[in-house]
C-alpha cells in the first residue's frame, strides 16, 4: 500500500502529490499534507511516496522540518520510499529540487529503500543535491520547463510500478 506525504507552500506539490495519487491509483485518504499529519500514518504503508517543493538557496519547504526529525526516528526497514519535489532551475540552478536530495540525505540511515531513481540527462541543471552519479533521485519537476511535466510524471510512475 502507497502512502504520499507532501509540504507544499503555494500549491505546486500539492497539485503534484495529487496528480501522482491518480496516475498510480492511491485514493485521497493516503495522500497526507505533513503540517498536519501525525508521524504514526506512515506505519500502515509499504511504500512512502514524499516530496517537498526547495525554498530559499536549497531549503526543504517548513512543514518538513519537524515531520522528517519524527521519520528519521522511525523504523522504515522494508519500506520502499520515492522522492519527488518542485523548484526552478533558471533562477536556481545550483540548488534545483535540493529537497529531494536533502530528504535522500536525512532518511539514508532508517533503513528504507529508496525507488524512483531516473536518468537525470534531460535535466538542463543537474548540480544540485538532488542528482548522484548521472541520475536525479527522484520526480523533479522545474517550473521553468512544465511542457516536460507530464513526461516526466509519466516516466517516474513507470519506474515506481515496476519497483
Amino acid at each position: 500500500m502507497t502512502g504520499i506525504f507532501y509540504g507544499s507552500t503555494t500549491g505546486n506539490t500539492e497539485t503534484l502529490a495529487k496528480e501522482i495519487a491518480s496516475a498510480l491509483g492511491v485514493t485521497s485518504a493516503d495522500v497526507y499534507d505533513v503540517g498536519g499529519s501525525p508521524i504514526d500514518k506512515v506505519a500502515g504503508y509499504d511504500t512512502l511516496l514524499l516530496g517537498s517543493s526547495t525554498w530559499g538557496l536549497g531549503e526543504l519547504q517548513d512543514d518538513w522540518y519537524s515531520f522528517v526529525e519524527e521519520l528519521k526516528k522511525a523504523d522504515l526497514s522494508g519500506k520502499k520510499v520515492g522522492l519527488f519535489g518542485c523548484g526552478d532551475s533558471a533562477s536556481y540552478p545550483d540548488t534545483f529540487c535540493e529537497s529531494i536530495g536533502l530528504l535522500h540525505e536525512e532518511l539514508s540511515d532508517t533503513g528504507c529503500t529508496f525507488i524512483g531513481q531516473m536518468d537525470a540527462s534531460g535535466y538542463p541543471n543537474n548540480s544540485s543535491k538532488a542528482f548522484e552519479g548521472g541520475q536525479v533521485l527522484g520526480l523533479a519537476v522545474d517550473d521553468d520547463e512544465p511542457n516536460k511535466t507530464e513526461g516526466r510524471l509519466k516516466a517516474w510512475v513507470a519506474v515506481i510500478k515496476e519497483s
